[in-house]
């Protein structure tokens, strides 16, 4: 170990004592009380004695929260000083007055920006090139003075540029108010509609309006057609999906000639076209739903570019006539690939472009349509990430893509189709960054079945694996959802105190392909909890960290995986932040009234089959909580979260609390006026990550001051 690593740990060893002794004196933590509730199902009996945390409107549950977070703040309270270093070093990054690359879109550039001292954005744009003088479309500051929580779900202008359509949320449940606003003027219309969802498209007349609605679950819908100047008692109803399975949403073709229905579950889709120009048609079926087919639509010329799974596991394109594009009309265009799954497409008049995975790494490749001519984009790092950006335009030879590493910041290319060559438009400044002193590796743990899980890993140079170094080990897994490697600058808070950061991408994810999906779901769903601890058991195996060292760290279902995973082997871990956890699978899974429960039941299974019953309550972390000793926790919740109720989280630390065997924190921290994603602001947000860092850091006791800056470093 080198001596400034030496030093460090020297230097944490006083640090660590001094806040164990301060955190000795603090009071106890909140007891909640037992109201048990039992429930029989195949003859099994459950006994939930805190199932009285889910009653929101109940004083007596606010009353516990806030006792909690008054709790989590007294033990907290000896970090004070650490969580301001931490903002500091982590603001210090970031280069706060700054600007996005413009992007065209018909007749103008579209952009925005960030102020110093400012929490969000300020959307802009130019008329017909960047030097024209800027309009400013929506001041989000302004919007949000006064709130407590603010969230600009989605936004268009219409096709004609006259008019923004943008959706409000004030406190974090992502139940939204539609906005209609004037771009000449400034002045918002009298259109307006509460209780909207993210789906949001103009028709080609620019005075009609599709928007998207929930039912009391969450779940998106309906679609309705709104027109301008009219109230939203005549919203016409376009699209209504009654199997709880399934979802409804709206887009529209990159060239601007069909809006989209798709009606999808996370096993099926049905996609319906109406003519963006005539907006009161009846939408006309694609392909009805069944067989376990997924799919979605572009256009291009006659025909539908469609990218699919039916007899591709991994996805394929096909093109089907819009004539009449049934699916005894479908022509592979792109045949499935075995070890490569495509993972989204994007279509231009003269060229396709495919965004791939394959070795939990992400490929971009060109097709010339003409004589389908074809090659990938290279990029020179071992582990990075790469995948499209805005590309709204459709009759171009120019693609937009962003590219990050572990340590290269974000990179927005235009990469020219015709002759492969690609220009650098914008890489993040990242003030107090020397990327020269930081390396990152691909390493592969063995899970128990044999299966090779690869890691992404980030570390200070050099590194000498003698066990010493703290380490936070990330996963998620599910739904899917690949876990990229690329440019967090938050982590080299830990990475300069020494740590190795570690990405797990295991299986539930798509970083290996759909089968790689497939194996981390439903009745595999396990395989995702013994791939994380495999992966932590291998980095102290290889002697990158030890246990005394190690945190790890999730969020949504990611804190399931947290959860299951400090039930497995509590003895691996020093510290974990579970996040907005999905921890209580068997109680949500069973209640559709719950936010997302039914569609769900296609990724986790209904347990109201016996077979999906058993083996959720064989991993449920609310159902394994034990008589054992557990690691420093600190759970976060949010009041207002619809994806995963606030309760969750609150049951899980009660019932540890009251069975745990070991005298290590426990912390809940529920942010009493946001939703899923916790602060709105940007400057909130880093206060938020400020207080992890800083748990997992005085945890583990590694609380050195981080090296000198890289310009003054030897």
């Amino acid at each position: 170990m080198s001596g400034r690593f030496a030093r460090l740990l020297r230097t944490a060893a006083i640090a660590h004592l001094a806040i164990m002794r301060a955190l000795a004196q603090q009071p106890s933590p909140p007891v909640a009380r037992i109201v048990p509730k039992a429930d029989t199902m195949f003859g099994d009996v459950r006994v939930d004695n805190y199932r009285w945390l889910r009653n929101k409107s109940d004083s007596t549950v606010i009353a516990y929260l806030e006792a909690e977070n008054r709790y989590t703040e007294a033990m907290l309270k000896p970090t004070e000083a650490l969580q301001e270093r931490l903002y500091g070093e982590m603001l210090g990054r970031i280069k706060q007055t700054d600007e996005s690359v413009p992007r065209r879109d018909g007749g103008y550039y579209y952009y925005s920006r960030t102020l110093e001292g400012k929490q969000y954005p300020i959307l802009c744009r130019r008329k017909g090139k960047l030097s024209a003088p800027e309009e400013i479309m929506l001041d989000e500051n302004a919007l949000a003075a006064g709130m407590r929580y603010f969230a600009v779900g989605n936004w268009q202008v219409s096709p004609d540029g006259r008019r923004l359509a943008f959706l409000l949320d004030s406190t974090g449940a992502e139940r939204f108010t539609l906005v209609v606003k004037d771009l000449a003027s400034g002045a918002p219309l009298p259109d307006r509609a509460t209780g909207a969802n993210y789906n949001l498209q103009w028709a080609a007349d620019g005075r009609t309006l599709f928007y998207g609605v929930s039912d009391s679950a969450d779940r998106p819908h309906r679609i309705l057609r709104h027109m301008l100047g009219t109230p939203p008692s005549a919203d016409v109803l376009v699209a209504e999906e009654n199997d709880v399975l399934f979802e409804v949403d709206i887009d529209r073709t990159k060239d601007r000639r069909y809006l989209l229905v798709t009606y999808g579950s996370f096993d099926n889709s049905e996609v319906r076209f109406i003519p963006a120009d005539h907006p009161s048609a009846a939408p006309v079926m694609i392909k009805p739903r069944g067989g376990n087919v997924l799919y979605s639509v572009e256009h291009r010329g006659d025909q539908f570019v469609i990218l699919t799974n039916d007899h591709a596991l991994n996805f394929k394109i096909v093109t089907a006539p819009v004539r009449d594009p049934a699916p005894a009309h479908w022509k592979t265009l792109v045949a499935e690939r075995d070890s490569v799954l495509i993972d989204n497409m994007d279509v231009f008049r003269d060229y396709l472009v495919l965004y791939e995975r394959g070795d939990a790494l992400q490929r971009v490749r060109v097709i010339r349509l003409r004589d389908l001519q074809q090659h990938e984009i290279a990029f020179d790092e071992p582990v990075y990430g790469a995948t499209g950006g805005d590309n709204p335009q459709f009759d171009v030879h120019t693609l937009r893509f962003i590219y990050s590493s572990m340590i290269t910041p974000r990179s927005v290319y235009d990469y020219d189709m015709a002759t492969r060559t690609r220009t650098l438009m914008k890489r993040t400044e990242v003030p107090n960054y020397d990327p020269s002193l930081y390396r990152t590796a691909r390493v592969y743990a063995t899970a128990p079945d044999g299966v090779r899980v690869p890691l992404s890993v980030l570390y200070r140079a050099p590194l000498v694996r003698d066990g010493r170094r703290p380490a936070l080990l990330y996963g998620y897994g599910s739904y899917g959802l690949s876990t990229d490697p690329t440019f967090n600058s938050n982590v080299f808070s830990l990475v300069d105190r020494g740590y190795v950061y570690v990405i797990a991408h295991i299986r539930g994810g798509s970083e290996m392909g759909r089968r790689w999906y497939e194996d981390g779901r439903l009745l595999h769903k396990k395989n995702t909890f013994t791939d994380f601890v495999a992966s932590a058991q291998f980095l102290v195996d290889e002697r990158y960290t030890a246990p005394d060292r190690l945190a790890i760290r999730g969020g949504s279902a990611g804190g399931l995986l947290i959860g299951a995973t400090v039930n497995l082997r509590p003895d691996l871990f020093r510290a974990v932040v579970a996040d907005v956890p999905f921890v209580d699978v068997i109680n949500t899974m069973l209640d559709a009234s719950i936010p997302l429960t039914a569609p769900e039941w296609e990724q986790w299974g209904d347990p109201h089959d016996s077979t999906y019953y058993f083996y959720m309550k064989s991993y449920a972390p609310y159902e394994q909580v034990g008589r054992r000793a557990y690691p420093a926790m600190l759970v976060t919740a949010g009041l207002n979260d619809p994806r995963v109720a606030f309760f969750e989280p609150a049951k899980w630390v009660a019932k540890l609390r009251a069975l745990k065997t070991d005298a290590s924190p426990l912390l809940l921290r529920t942010n009493m006026g946001a939703g899923h994603f916790g602060a709105s602001g940007r400057y909130d947000r880093l206060h938020e990550l400020a207080l992890r860092y800083a748990f997992i850091v005085s945890t583990i006791g590694i609380d050195g001051t981080p090296p000198p800056s890289p310009a003054t470093n030897p």
